[in-house]
């Protein structure tokens, strides 16, 4: 026999282990089994009630979903009672065996007695499937017209659901809700209000696929919606009551029926959304609710709540945005979390409402409401700033979020400086996405060029190991476009920012190599600059004066290589090392020792038989490029060196090449690197992928005689179309079998290295002598511009 539920919850309480919880569950498990097989129908309920608890322990109990059905089948209440209860949490809407059911709730809901039809009518509000809500509509339909308050409000719960799995069937109920909104019955109020909620969420939904199909159409108004438009005075005099306590059911925490206000003004969040007719009626009461809720317990504080997410929906008026906004400010200064959490996100929302209903709707009035509620934000942005140093790091991360939102040409720097300040507290996953929204902060609202790098040098010393790539591309990016000056103050304080690192910022590292090998000659000349008056008379603060010390060329050369030795300076550091050394060989020529120029040709030189393949490309072609510069060539065991010349030294055409390509880079031109994108310059469609020394299917723009460049002009396409044919280079299959290398068309010395400028040579006067093909690494890499094309730029 079978223990009684009392028994099997005692038992249950008393074990010691979960092997002993098992042992008991499984134990009464096959009993109920045994007593399910036999038909044992005087245990029936108190089966069902046991594996309702077992349910609740999170043990399996499907093999008592059919004992359900048999006990709503039953004429006595209370075995109806246990049925409907085990149907609706043993069974889910996709289980089979709820279709047997069917007939079963519709004998039920035409039951006398209310409380068999109550339950029918709640099975169907928590389970019912598409095809049973069509099936049982008209039953429930009966029961909205009952004269029973008990019947009416269970119903409207039941409809809902029907409502929600068969949205077909909304403009069939719509003068059935419109009628129980005048009910007296409280319970039937607050379920009908919810009914009319989910009636606009379900007709919203539909409209929302149907526009995907019909973009045509900009008519959004639907039938319920303009049925229930004209009862908004009706709930605002509803709403009124309410908060003056004329019409309170129940008082909780100092609140006149909380839940039936919180109904109504979500209600009134989606009627007045889009509809000016409607918003303006309920602006009064709207306002009155904000003004005259208590907020010292939570009760008052979730109904101003959705009265502010109200306010923020529908077309209201400027002064009812003010007040909201003021309203979310006391909820940062509440000292639960919970509360301070909500208006952090929503104070986020509304602000990027605001930006879009801006950036779609032209109209004076929209952009005035807008930048209204963004003033009146700006004011609790102190209080906004110090979440930031909230232990909860999900208050940090939506203060965070808002704070974005807040950055304008105004503020931009004290809050980029507080952001800087969180991001060296913050989770080291989390450095990488804000160093990208810093970048965009100060591309957007930078105030000069000198703040920007600041601040991005700044950003790097903190996050560079976190930062990605693209954000140390744009760094350079703006170092390289500002001004002289701007580029010795950068360089030398990116010099000073890696002699104080420990080598494990590695966004810092590449940044500060490239400029120390592109504006390496700036560092030897002192520094200093003092800002303009004008400057700390904003800040009211004094003048403070920024200066450098010239640095000798060996010192800079030390500096680079002493981060190369640290045993965890990652491979890519020591590309840009390498590339860097071989600027400083160009910018050195002339004023350092030749020790200094002996030791940067044998950094160059240190990897050119390494383990890694890029480490050792740069460096052969860098060495080679240096001999070039130098008017040297290489020593090789063939009759021909390196640039196939034999016989003697190298053209003054080759070394002025040579020093051309390791000049300082010309400035990238952004709007040039934009147009070229969208308008599918690439033969493949992006311009980012534009393959060098390859002919292009669209001819590139034609020079237009500006002084800034752009990198694809420098490494993709010529300018001009070549009337020569391309060069042929030996095939490496060839070479390794002794294959001789076909001879390469007749071209000057300056054809050697015009690849990597895109410019065509010169016409010479007279031929020069054929030039052999005996270097697969340099005429596949260096001198037709293929491996080395983003050296001297990307980093």
């Amino acid at each position: 026999m079978s223990l009684k539920l009392r028994d099997l919850i005692r038992q249950v309480r008393a074990c010691k282990t979960a092997a002993e919880e098992r042992a008991v569950i499984a134990k009464e498990s096959a009993m109920i089994r045994t007593a399910i097989r036999e038909e044992q129908s005087h245990f029936r309920h108190r089966n069902v009630a046991k594996l309702l608890f077992m349910h609740m322990l999170g043990y399996p109990t499907h093999f008592g979903q059919l004992e359900c059905m048999k006990l709503i089948s039953s004429p006595h209440f209370p075995e109806k009672r246990i049925g409907y209860l085990g149907m609706m949490l043993l069974l889910s809407e996709e289980a089979e065996v709820l279709m047997l059911a069917t007939n079963g709730l519709k004998n039920d809901l035409n039951n006398d007695n209310k409380f068999i039809s109550g339950l029918a009518l709640c099975a169907i509000g928590n389970l019912a499937t598409a095809d049973m809500s069509r099936d049982l509509a008209p039953e429930v339909d009966k029961h909205l017209k009952s004269s029973q308050p008990y019947l009416r409000k269970k119903a409207c719960l039941a409809m809902a659901r029907c409502l929600t799995k068969c949205p077909d069937m909304v403009e069939d109920f719509v003068d059935r809700v419109v009628t129980l909104l005048k009910d007296r019955s409280h319970g039937v109020l607050i379920t009908v209000i919810q009914l009319m909620t989910q009636v606009l969420i379900v007709e919203q939904k539909d409209n929302e696929m149907e526009d995907e199909y019909d973009e045509e159409s900009d008519d959004d108004s639907t039938p319920c919606q303009d049925a229930f438009v004209k009862l908004v005075p009706s709930l605002v005099k509803l709403l009124r009551n309410v908060t003056g306590g004329g019409y309170a059911a129940s008082d909780a925490g100092g609140a006149s029926d909380l839940f039936l206000q919180v109904q109504i003004l979500r209600l009134l969040r989606l009627l007045g959304t889009g509809n000016e007719k409607a918003s303006e009626e309920m602006n009064d009461v709207l306002a009155t609710v904000a003004t005259n809720t208590e907020t010292s317990k939570n009760a008052g504080n979730a109904i101003l709540y959705e009265c502010v997410q109200t306010i923020m929906a529908v077309e209201s008026e400027d002064g009812l945005r003010v007040l909201a906004v003021n309203i979310l400010g006391r909820f940062l200064l509440n000292r639960d979390n919970n509360i301070r959490y909500v208006a952090l996100n929503t104070l986020s929302n509304c602000i990027m409402e605001a930006k879009k209903s801006v950036k779609d709707d032209l109209t004076q009035t929209s952009a005035d409401g807008a930048n209204s509620a963004a003033a009146a934000l700006q004011k609790h942005r102190t209080t906004i700033v110090d979440c930031l140093k909230d232990p909860d790091i999900t208050i940090r991360q939506r203060a965070l979020e808002l704070i974005y939102h807040l950055v304008n040409k105004d503020n931009v720097e004290s809050l980029t400086a507080e952001l800087l300040n969180y991001l060296v507290l913050c989770p080291r996953e989390h450095r990488g996405d804000i160093c990208a929204r810093v970048l965009r902060v100060v591309d957007k609202f930078s105030p000069n060029d000198r703040w920007r790098v600041d601040t991005l040098i700044t950003m790097l010393t903190i996050a560079g190991r976190e930062s990605s790539r693209n954000v140390q591309s744009s760094s350079i990016i703006y170092i390289s476009r500002s001004s002289e000056d701007l580029r010795a103050y950068a360089t030398h304080k990116l010099l000073k920012a890696i002699r104080d690192d420990d080598g494990t910022q590695i966004g810092l590292l590449i940044v500060a190599i490239w400029c120390i090998g592109e504006y390496g000659d700036l560092l030897m000349k002192p520094y200093s600059y003092t800002p303009p008056s004008d400057v700390s008379d904003l800040t009211g603060g004094t003048i403070v004066s920024v200066s450098f010390t010239g640095i000798d060329p060996a010192s800079i050369v030390k500096t680079v290589e002493d981060v190369t030795k640290r045993h965890i300076c990652p491979e890519e550091v020591k590309e840009r090392a390498i590339t860097c050394f071989t600027k400083l060989s160009e910018r050195f020529a002339n004023c350092a020792d030749a020790g200094t120029m002996d030791k940067l040709h044998k950094l160059v030189q240190k990897h050119s038989k390494s383990h890694a393949l890029e480490l050792q490309l740069r460096s052969c072609e860098f060495d080679a490029l240096i001999n070039a510069m130098k008017g040297v060539t290489a020593k090789e065991s063939s009759s021909d060196d390196i640039f196939g010349v034999s016989g003697g030294g190298v053209g003054d055409g080759v070394v002025s090449a040579a020093k051309e390509a390791l000049a300082r880079m010309p400035v990238v031109d952004i709007s040039v690197m934009e147009r070229k994108r969208t308008s599918g310059y690439a033969a493949n469609g992006s311009s980012d992928d534009i393959s060098v020394g390859e002919p292009q299917e669209s001819a590139p723009p034609a020079n237009t005689g500006g002084d800034l460049l752009d990198l694809a002009d420098i490494f993709g396409g010529d300018s001009a179309p070549q009337p020569t044919e391309p060069a042929k280079t030996q095939d490496i299959s060839d070479m390794m079998n002794g294959t001789p290398a076909p001879a390469a068309a007749p071209a000057s010395d300056i054809d050697l290295l015009s690849d990597i400028f895109s410019a065509p040579a010169p016409t010479s006067a007279a031929p020069a002598p054929p030039l052999a093909t005996n270097s697969g690494l340099m005429n596949g890499g260096l001198m037709n511009g293929g491996s080395t094309n983003g050296y001297f730029f990307s980093p």
